[in-house]
């Protein structure tokens, strides 16, 4: 089977082309635990296949690095984009891409070298419209009363916090506290992820702020474990911030990976996220 390895601010993914190569269903969680393990693998944070689909130019069927679906991952999304233009799977430079039955805008930063301006070029950067923000708590989903959880105090490991909660097609519980950098992920993330309070688990982000323009996150992935990047972590995040008063509507996040560009079009409801996405190596297993 062929397959490309990509990155998106260092948030990994095995590629397979399922327009070439396919798999069954069955067979497939246990491939992604396989192809996913650093030590035995390829190792990633996941499989994402990329399919033809009847509503959209390409499906993304993404997996967890423990073999379970996951809905969405605006770093996986973007090396989408990149791996079907430079590919060569379309030649459009603004294409559509469905995950879990939701739909995605992708615009495409093609960068051609300057000897050849007219050359196809490959795909560097992608600005990918994220939909509207979810936060209806039975929608995204968190057991909680009201119409929404900002700044709502849960207790973990006997340690009161206080979460912002937010679905980006996948959910999410944004935590502002201090010392991010110091924290511990992998103790207090995995007891975030099975809080009794999450029917389906969560993602976490524990967020610092630096300014009203500027905010560093790190990130507990449900099913993969703490990741250098998480794209959907960060427009959860910014709705965060935004709705708690802590920047403006324009917010980059700076990762462990490096940095993506979150905006809230309030009049609109819209999400739009920029960032890098980069091919690592091709390989066949």
């Amino acid at each position: 089977m062929k397959f490309t390895k990509m990155q998106g601010c260092g948030n990994d993914y095995v590629y397979v082309n399922g327009f070439e190569e396919h798999i069954s269903a069955g067979n497939k969680p246990e491939m992604v635990r396989r192809l996913s393990d650093r030590h035995f693998g390829i190792g990633g944070d996941g499989v994402i296949f990329i399919n033809p689909a009847k509503e959209a130019d390409f499906e993304m069927e993404m997996y967890n690095a423990d073999g379970t679906r996951a809905e969405m991952c605006g770093n996986g999304i973007r090396c989408v984009g990149k791996f079907v233009y430079d590919k060569g799977l379309t030649d459009k430079e603004h294409i559509t891409v469905v995950s879990a039955g939701k739909v995605k805008y992708l615009d495409l930063a093609v960068e051609r070298p300057v000897d050849a301006p007219h050359s196809r070029g490959q795909v560097t950067r992608v600005r990918v419209n994220m939909g509207s923000p979810i936060l209806e708590p039975a929608k995204i989903p968190v057991k909680a009363g009201g119409d929404r959880v900002v700044n709502e105090p849960i207790t973990v490991d006997g340690r009161e916090y206080r979460m912002t909660c937010v679905s980006m097609g996948n959910p999410h519980a944004v935590i502002f506290t201090k010392g991010v950098a110091d924290m511990k992920l992998e103790q207090i993330g995995p007891l975030f992820e099975k809080h009794e309070c999450f029917p389906n688990r969560t993602n976490t982000e524990f967020v610092e702020v630096i300014d009203r323009q500027t905010v560093f996150m790190r990130v507990w992935e449900r099913g993969t474990g703490e990741t250098l990047a998480c794209g959907t972590g960060c427009c959860a995040t910014a709705v965060a911030c935004i709705l708690n008063d802590l920047t403006d509507n324009k917010v980059t996040v700076k990762l462990l990976g490096g940095e993506l560009l979150i905006e809230w079009d309030r009049e609109q409801d819209l999400i739009y996220m920029t960032g890098p996405a980069a091919t690592v190596f091709d390989g066949t297993i």
